[in-house]
This record gives structure tokens, C-alpha cells and sequence, in this order.
């Protein structure tokens, strides 16, 4: 069997990554981060905290972002001087190497490249996640917490940190809803694509006679608001709860009614935070989630508007948009996209990467569309 056309497949990584660069922008990227270092220095950083938590964030993000593609250069030129080297002396052994070298490399230029299929207005902002168990019973509750499980694991393998708002756990197993946020870049315009409807297909192990259940769970992903993003919020249009946190079975994990729940009135928008210890700490996370949500409807709103001054549109975001069947056979797949995969436990645990990277693919092809 022969093997790659080295100087081709070098030729085409080379071309690809000088796309990324300019997408990206790589040079205004390392102007902003000497700005945001210039920030970081300066003595008087952490007399407003919620500032230097931007900043500093902002950097790292950027830093993590820019050293992403210095790296893959990088080991896109390594891989040209082995090649040559190992075709230069016969080495078989190197050329293996090489070999599976450019496979490697490949695929993360890949994964680079759907990055800069993110331009959306929001779509480098970080993620707010809200999953709710939907029909189907005690096992629609314990797919949403499995859902809410592989959201969390795929963002610890990507070392993404995750700050848990609310879980409102069901009385038998699993959770009735959870809202979480994924503290990453790009965190919004990667994980909107698992906005929808999830359906599970499994035989049920709370039914004592092993019959087959369908279930279902609800997905929503908005994007996390900056402090220049203008969303008035009147108190007067507020109903502020406050009761006791609790956790699984009823469990009290606070002695004290620190939990807040906030009903926006006009929109009907429901949001709680338990996570703090104080009920004034609660209040400002849920008012944070809140305002993304608000914003979130605004902008569906808008792209309502413009969807009907159109007509209809082809290529549209269904709502049922996965299905996870684990009875009779087992399988994985986007019904948009029609990517699949028969191990549906790496999925679980957050292996689903993939999925992701189709889902941005034919979201763009939609929007291609829509605009055409």
C-alpha cells in the first residue's frame, strides 16, 4: 500500500493554515493581548474585580488561542523537515512516523479550521446551558441529567471550567432542569448547534417489566452577556422568590432561604441560582442569566421577523435534532447533519467533538443559504 503524497498533503496544511491565520487575524489578536498585558500590570488592576476578571480572562483566551496556532505551525513546518530528512536518508522508520504525524496533524487543523467557521455576533462569548427534562417520565429525568453530564465532561476534557447555577432534582432519579455556565471562548457559538430537542431510545431500567421507553430533554444555549451589552431589566417587572437550596432526594444543603428565583413577568422567563452562599450573590448570577436569556429572545425575535419579510426558508433548524437509541441496535446520530456513531458511551462521557464540528459545518451551510 503506498503511502501519502507527503509534499502534496504538506503543500495543502500550509495553504489551509494561512486561511486560519487571516480569519483569525493572528496579528490583531497579539496586538490586543499586549494591550490586555499593559492591563494586567498596572497596580490598581484588582480595585475593580469584576474588571480584572474580564481581563485576565480576555487574556488567557486570547494567549491559549494564539499559542493553539503558533502551535499547529509550528508542527506543520516540523513535519516538512522530517519528511525531507527521513526521504534523504531511506528511513523508513521516520517516514512511519511521519506518516502518522500528518494524520494527527491533520485532524487538529481540522478542528482549527470549523473555529473559523465561528463569526457570529455572539459566538466567541462564553455559554450559558439550560437542559430540562421533557416527556417520558422518571427516564426523560434521568436523560437530562445524562445529557447534563456529557456537557460537563466534554468541557473537562477541553479544561473548561464549569460554574453550576441551579439543578432542580426530580423526586425518583435524575433532574426535572439544570443551568450551568461554560466558561470558554467560543463556548456559545460551539455548543448552539446542541440547541433542541434530545431523543433517547432505550429500554428503561425503572420499568420492572424491561420495556422499551422513548424520552425526551430539551437543550438551550445562550450566550453570556458583557457588561457593554445594553439589556434594561425594570425591577418592577421582577417577582423575586427566595426559598432553601436543596439537593438530590430533598436533601438540605443550606440551612438558611439563600436561594433566589427570579420570574421576569412580561416574558414569562423563569431562572434560579443556589450555587452562592448568599441570597444577594444568588440574586446578581440568576439577574446575569436572566439578561442572556432576554437577550436570547430578542435576538430570535429579530430573526423571526426577518425569516417571515423573507418567506419560508429551506434549510431550517428542526426541533427534534438528536436521537440516542440504545434499543434495538445502538447509535448516535444528528438528524441534521446525518453524522452518526455506534458508541454511544464515549458520547456520554463527552466524546462529541464531532458532532459538534458537523453541526457547525451545516449551520453555516444554512445561513449560506438563508442569505442567498
Amino acid at each position: 500500500m503506498a503511502g501519502p503524497d507527503f509534499d502534496s498533503e504538506i503543500k495543502q496544511l500550509a495553504a489551509t493554515m494561512h486561511t486560519i491565520e487571516q480569519v483569525l487575524d493572528i496579528p490583531r489578536l497579539q496586538g490586543e493581548i499586549a494591550e490586555l498585558e499593559q492591563q494586567v500590570a498596572a497596580p490598581d488592576l484588582w480595585d475593580d474585580q469584576a474588571n480584572a476578571t474580564r481581563v485576565t480572562g480576555r487574556l488567557s483566551a486570547l494567549q491559549g488561542q494564539v499559542e493553539r496556532f503558533s502551535g499547529l505551525q509550528g508542527r506543520v513546518d516540523d513535519l516538512e523537515v522530517l519528511v525531507e530528512l527521513a526521504t534523504e536518508e531511506g528511513d523508513a522508520d521516520s517516514l512511519a512516523e511521519a506518516e502518522s504525524e500528518l494524520t494527527r496533524i491533520k485532524k487538529d487543523v481540522e478542528a482549527l479550521e470549523v473555529r473559523t467557521l465561528l463569526s457570529g455576533e455572539y459566538d466567541e462569548r462564553e455559554a450559558i446551558v439550560t437542559i430540562r427534562s421533557g416527556a417520558g417520565g422518571v427516564d426523560a429525568a434521568d436523560f437530562a441529567e445524562t445529557l447534563m453530564r456529557m456537557y460537563t465532561r466534554w468541557a473537562e476534557r477541553n479544561k473548561y471550567g464549569v460554574e453550576v447555577y441551579d439543578v432542580s432534582y426530580a423526586e425518583e432519579a435524575g433532574i426535572k432542569s439544570a443551568e450551568f455556565a461554560i466558561h470558554a471562548p467560543y463556548a456559545y457559538g460551539t455548543l448552539s448547534v446542541e440547541a433542541g430537542t434530545h431523543r433517547l431510545v432505550r429500554i428503561s431500567p425503572f420499568d420492572n417489566q424491561g420495556r422499551r421507553q422513548t424520552s425526551f430533554a430539551a437543550v438551550e444555549v445562550v450566550p453570556q452577556l458583557e457588561q457593554t451589552d445594553e439589556i434594561e431589566v425594570d425591577e418592577n417587572d421582577l417577582r423575586v422568590d427566595v426559598f432553601r437550596s436543596g439537593g438530590p432526594g430533598g436533601q438540605s444543603v443550606n440551612t438558611t432561604d439563600s436561594a433566589v428565583r427570579l420570574t421576569h413577568v412580561p416574558t414569562g422567563i423563569v431562572v434560579s441560582c443556589q450555587n452562592e452562599k448568599s441570597q444577594l450573590q444568588n440574586k446578581a448570577a440568576a439577574m446575569i442569566v436572566l439578561k442572556a436569556k432576554l437577550l436570547a429572545k430578542k435576538k430570535a425575535e429579530e430573526a423571526a421577523l426577518k425569516k417571515d419579510l423573507k418567506g419560508d426558508v429551506a434549510a431550517s433548524w428542526g426541533d427534534q435534532m438528536r436521537n440516542y437509541v440504545l434499543n434495538p441496535y445502538q447509535i448516535v446520530k444528528d438528524l441534521r447533519t446525518g453524522y452518526e456513531t455506534g458508541n454511544q458511551q464515549a458520547v456520554f462521557d463527552g466524546d462529541i467533538d464531532s458532532f459538534l464540528e458537523a453541526g457547525i459545518r451545516w449551520r453555516r451551510g444554512a445561513d449560506t443559504e438563508t442569505a442567498s
